[in-house]
């Protein structure tokens, strides 16, 4: 378990918005474009900013939900990410975290995911570095 970090009102999840509720009817979007919408208001810029980031880093990359998230594909799983109560999880196919692991040294990790803080600014350089590392990984397997 990782330590919770207190977020100010305007980003966090609280019983107020009922967070499992939330998560669950996001869980049930159809669409990416769905799965950001039915998020609280207070967090949608930033769902939709890193979206943007991976798109940018990854233009052909095929966009859906899968397991009830928004889901990158390019030559095979390329990236995930949910929001959470206090954080946004990114989810990296191995080995990637584990080789960016120094430059993670200020978020939570776990073997291919990345807990980014609902009250920090999103590392845009970083997603992108590990979006770019994903890709190149996903090359070398497919040939």
């Amino acid at each position: 378990m990782g330590v919770r970090v207190p977020l100010p009102p305007s980003v966090r999840i609280t019983k107020k918005f009922a967070a499992k509720e939330i998560i669950k009817t996001m869980q049930k979007a159809k669409s990416v474009d769905a799965y950001i919408a039915s998020a609280p208001k207070e967090v949608r810029d930033k769902l939709k900013e890193l979206r943007a980031v991976i798109k940018k880093a990854a233009p052909d990359a095929a966009e859906r939900i899968s397991y009830g998230m928004p889901y990158y594909g390019y030559k095979g799983r390329l990236a995930y990410f949910a929001l959470a109560k206090a954080h946004i999880g990114l989810y990296i196919p191995l080995p990637i975290i584990e080789e960016h692991k120094s430059e993670l040294k200020d978020y939570q990790t776990a073997k291919a995911t990345v807990r980014l803080p609902l009250n920090k600014k999103l590392p845009v350089a970083l997603i992108r570095k590990l979006i770019k590392a994903r890709i190149e990984e996903n090359e070398r397997k497919k040939k």
